[in-house]
């Protein structure tokens, strides 16, 4: 089928939002449309750090003191971190507008 006159193929496109260059993905804060996020309970956390390995972001990273915090900015709020935890001390809370 031909193409109309004025209408644009595939190719025609302006590549947008996407990393083509390898190690530049930290630019790019993918976690603002997220609609819950995780809340770590340090009184129950017992530090094993599932959560960091689980985490298909890699948005989790431990802290000096050994508990694990949760970068916003990357974090999808698939829950995985909190289903993973054998302490439940993740809990998915819902986004605030």
């Amino acid at each position: 089928m031909a193409k109309a006159v004025g209408e644009l193929a595939w190719k025609d496109l302006e590549i947008g939002s996407i990393v083509t260059d390898p190690g530049n993905a930290a630019q790019y804060k993918t976690g603002d449309w997220k609609s819950q996020s995780p809340v770590l309970d340090e009184s129950t956390c017992n530090k094993c750090g599932l959560c960091y390995i689980f985490c298909p972001e890699g948005c989790i990273k431990q802290k000096a003191d050994g508990y694990f915090e949760m970068d916003l900015s990357y974090c999808k709020g698939c829950g995985i971190c909190a289903t993973e935890c054998p302490k439940t001390a993740i809990k998915m809370a819902a986004e605030e507008e």
